[in-house]
This record gives structure tokens, C-alpha cells and sequence, in this order.
């Protein structure tokens, strides 16, 4: 019997536990070369168009994701930029091109999702293309979607972008 109710305990602190914890995945897209990044490569980074979910609009969101993959860029590499505010493809690459940059890094918010988790139990979640193009050649390099999704244990507070830095990071070290 007791024996039972430690097993019982025991699977119950588990779920508990796995409930709590963000997950994070990154899809790979296909047809990207093997090309590796070098430190001396500039790279600019284009801000998305904030995200949005229905009718809620976050505000800033794309000038954040865009800020978490600079991050990541800049302990890597020795020039890294973000764009001032959200362009599309052309305009993104062609301001990488006039200024100088070897690689333009377009992100994409694809789903941004900020919920009270913590008393609705449903959880945010992120969803952000990151594809990564030699400005020269218009090629893509490297591409990937990242997703998160926030435990159920927030305990207020976490937010979309707060799901975005391990997998962000996980994705820009395979570049180099």
C-alpha cells in the first residue's frame, strides 16, 4: 500500500512538473544550403510586423523578436544591425545590400499568443520564421521555424518573446 501511494505521488509530481515547463521546436526548412557564417560576416535583421491573435494586437513584438536575434547574432559576429522598423522582403533586402551587409536575416511573426495562463490555463504560444539569405546572391542559407508554447505554471508574467531566446540560440549556433 504504500508502495502504491509513493508511485501515486510520484506521477502526480511528474505531470505537475511537465505542466510547468515551456516547450520550444525547431522545424527546419528544406532546400537551404550548408553554407557556415563567419564572424567577420555582417548581418542585418529585419524587424517583423508586430504579431497578433484575432483581433489582439501585441505592440512591439516584432521590434522584440527581432531584439532576441540580435542577441544571439552579436556573440557571434562583429557587425550585426536590426532594421529601424518592419519592412517587407524587397525593401529588407535591398537595405542590407546598400549598407553594406553579407546576410540578411527576414524574420516572419507567423502566430504570437499572450494569455493570462496562469488562471485560464491556456498558454501562450510563438510561432516566428527565421529565414537567412546571402545578400549577394538573394540565396537562402538557412531556415526555420521556431515555436514555443508556455507551461501551464507561470505564475504571471511570462509573455511570447519570453519563449523565443533557447531555440533562437539553439537555431543561430548550427549557422556557424
Amino acid at each position: 500500500m504504500k508502495a502504491t501511494y509513493s508511485h501515486v505521488v510520484s506521477a502526480l509530481l511528474l505531470a505537475l512538473l511537465t505542466g510547468c515547463a515551456d516547450s520550444h521546436q525547431i522545424v527546419r526548412q528544406p532546400g537551404t544550403t550548408t553554407t557556415k557564417l563567419k564572424p567577420n560576416d555582417a548581418i542585418y535583421i529585419s524587424v517583423p510586423r508586430d504579431g497578433a491573435y484575432g483581433n489582439e494586437q501585441y505592440p512591439g513584438s516584432g521590434l522584440s523578436t527581432a531584439q532576441t536575434l540580435l542577441s544571439s547574432f552579436a556573440k557571434r559576429a562583429r557587425r550585426v544591425e536590426v532594421g529601424s522598423a518592419p519592412q517587407q522582403y524587397d525593401g529588407a533586402l535591398k537595405a542590407a545590400s546598400e549598407r553594406g551587409f553579407q546576410y540578411l536575416v527576414y524574420l516572419t511573426i507567423l502566430h504570437w499568443e499572450d494569455r493570462a495562463t496562469e488562471w485560464s490555463g491556456i498558454p501562450d504560444r510563438v510561432e516566428v520564421k527565421i529565414e537567412v539569405v546571402d545578400v549577394a546572391t538573394d540565396a537562402t542559407v538557412g531556415s526555420a521555424i521556431i515555436k514555443g508554447k508556455s507551461g501551464l505554471a507561470t505564475f504571471g508574467g511570462d509573455h511570447p518573446q519570453d519563449l523565443l531566446p533557447k531555440p533562437v540560440e539553439a537555431f543561430v549556433a548550427t549557422l556557424y
